[in-house]
């Protein structure tokens, strides 16, 4: 089955310029049997597909919409966050987590998370951020890696590919499409009928085979502007860092509410803020066989 496993759109990211409904139909036109919604720290656009989109167009019975998220860490860059069918979890939608926590909350659940383009642009991308560089056992958390984003160059690609093999982590590729002129440019191949994210779920952490590729998008900012994107990936960073500071006191108030902060298997200071005992949570470890 072939998916486009990162995939922005107008509904759900501020950057994003081209609507849900365009994607599944270039995306099908294309030759794709599904893809993963993964807008920035945001589901308004699954929320928009199962209220407008997914029982009132037959055309697309046969394509697979599933729901993930692209999450802003406080230290770690973009992670992809995919939960069980069903799992609601609105602190995904605050973000500002530190990656650790992140981790810890999304395994208790059941879901499953990796590191968007790992090797890319700093601030954004794990390996490219400190806390990535001085926790190299951090990746070893992860349940698969991005191995392929078609606006990442091939060195980063390649990087990432080389990261996945070091970890023995299944790699996943997405176009990463903000525009409608990229979407489809990454794939996801995966040995397996996914209807649904426990479906994706089960086959990232079973040894069912998985291939990612594409080709690459040419037309994106940074190659565009050349070394003054660096500017805007540090004015990116600043936005992040308020942004983060200013959904503090939800963040806080949705942990508290909901206990999510027991399920940390490495936070004291929470757990002392709040004077919560410690559980250890179900953290998923991928064993993958001969």
């Amino acid at each position: 089955m072939k998916l486009d496993m990162h995939c922005h759109t107008k509904e759900g990211s501020l950057d994003g310029k081209i609507t849900l409904y365009e994607t599944i139909v270039t995306l099908r036109q294309k030759g794709y049997q599904g893809m993963l919604i993964t807008d920035h720290n945001s589901y308004k656009a699954y929320r928009h597909y199962k209220k407008n989109i997914e029982n009132t167009d037959k055309d697309f019975e046969d394509f697979t919409v599933l729901k993930g998220i692209e999450y802003d860490t406080i230290d770690a860059g973009h992670i992809i966050v995919v939960m069980p069918t069903g799992v609601k979890l609105p602190i995904l939608e605050l973000r500002g987590l530190p990656v650790n926590l992140l981790i810890d909350i999304v395994h208790h659940f059941g879901g499953i998370l990796g590191p968007a383009h790992p090797c890319g642009e700093k601030y954004l991308s794990l390996m490219n951020t400190r806390r990535g560089k001085k926790s190299r056992s951090l990746m070893a958390r992860f349940d698969f890696v991005e191995t392929y984003n078609a606006c990442e160059s091939s060195q980063s690609n390649h990087a990432a590919a080389e990261l996945a093999r070091h970890y023995n982590k299944p790699g996943t590729g997405g176009s990463d499409s903000h525009k409608e002129l990229c979407v489809g440019m990454g794939y996801t191949v995966i040995d397996s009928e996914i209807k649904n994210e426990t479906d994706l779920i089960h086959a990232i952490r079973s040894d069912t085979a998985i291939s990612s590729g594409g080709e690459p998008y040419m037309f994106t900012t940074k190659q565009k502007i050349g070394r003054i994107n660096n500017v805007l990936v540090y004015s990116f960073w600043l936005y992040n860092k308020f942004l983060a500071l200013y959904k503090r006191h939800k963040r806080k108030a949705e942990l508290k509410e909901n206990k999510l902060y027991q399920y940390s298997s490495g936070h004291k200071r929470f757990r002392r803020k709040w004077h919560i005992s410690h559980t250890a949570g179900n953290s998923y470890s991928r064993q993958k066989g001969a």
